[in-house]
């Protein structure tokens, strides 16, 4: 069972829900140590005073702000206490809002509201409110603020429980003012439909188990090597660029050709486009048209020993004979 990071009460009007929160996700990530190479020995970090080249004790440590005239402000902790938010227990719905209305860009971070205690009362409410807003589509916008900071969050039904995401302030999402948009110009009419009918072949269902981390898969390849204690070379090629594209209309065909379909049909797209044409790492002759990553996930799939420090040609080599 995850463990709670946050417990309240979500106020809906009148309603008042009392919820524990968990983290939606989890990060995966392989976390390394920094040490000392010669020795081994961890690596600590210390504050040291820039003026008199000693250690600093925390207590001893102030917080200042660089202004943009050039000047310093010092901050004490009561006067960033007497602005602090109000610490509450409560998550207070707003307003609600059409879901398609809210850009993806402003959602953060995810969680899952749980009521809390076995409460007769307690649980009616919550699935009161799970049954009203699944029938909306709509999300809740709100306010709460978890240990010294106040979170703007949408709520919304997922899997017959409430998520709520924390998201950014208006102001915190940039202007597309000044970032380039690829010329003025439109596209061929041609090119176009052949544009759309590739989106159409590439066409799939969403299934998030598919899409796995492969930089962490070969990570997790080269720790499990050096436990065993084998020798990790790096590879030749670090990086590939790729090539510009002469003729755009004969890349789209031919990109539309490997997806399975030569017309951009709906009856050819998706995943029946793709079982008509074998994947690309599965076709003879196509091993020097991927990438290294393509490669090195063929050479797990069958187990090629030393394949991280590989480098393309050398994958290939190996994956022919």
């Amino acid at each position: 069972m995850p463990r709670p990071i946050w417990s309240g009460s979500l106020s809906f009007g009148l309603v008042n829900v009392p919820v524990v929160m968990f983290s939606a996700v989890r990060d995966q990530s392989l976390r390394f140590n920094q040490l000392h190479e010669p020795d081994g020995a961890r690596i600590e970090t210390k504050r040291f005073c820039a003026e008199e080249g000693k250690e600093v004790p925390f207590e001893e440590i102030a917080r200042a702000f660089d202004t943009d005239d050039g000047k310093t402000v010092v901050i004490t902790d009561d006067e960033l206490q007497e602005v602090a938010p109000r610490r509450t227990r409560t998550i207070d719905i707003e307003a609600f809002a059409d879901l398609a209305d809210v850009d993806p860009i402003y959602f953060d971070h995810p969680y899952f509201l749980a009521p809390i205690g076995e409460a007769d009362g307690t649980k009616r409410a919550y699935q009161l409110l799970v049954e009203a807003m699944g029938r909306q589509e709509r999300v809740a916008i709100g306010r709460f603020v978890m240990r010294t900071k106040e979170y703007l969050v949408a709520i919304q039904v997922r899997d017959e429980r409430l998520a709520l995401t924390t998201m950014r302030w208006g102001d915190e999402i940039r202007s597309t003012d000044g970032i380039d948009t690829g010329g003025a110009r439109k596209p061929a009419k041609a090119q176009l439909e052949q544009a759309v009918a590739l989106i159409e072949a590439l066409g799939t269902e969403w299934d998030p188990p598919a899409w796995e981390d492969r930089y962490r898969a070969r990570l997790e390849d080269v720790v499990e090597r050096k436990r065993k204690g084998q020798t990790i070379k790096a590879p030749k090629e670090a990086t590939e660029q790729p090539s510009p594209v002469p003729d755009l209309m004969a890349a789209l065909e031919k990109s539309l050709a490997e997806a399975g379909s030569g017309s951009g049909s709906k009856s050819g797209s998706g995943k029946k486009a793709a079982a008509k044409q074998p994947p690309a790492e599965a076709r003879d002759g196509d091993l020097a048209d991927l990438s290294r990553e393509e490669l090195y996930e063929r050479a797990q799939k069958e187990d090629v020993s030393g394949r991280s420090s590989m480098s393309k040609e050398e994958l290939i080599d190996v994956l022919e004979g």
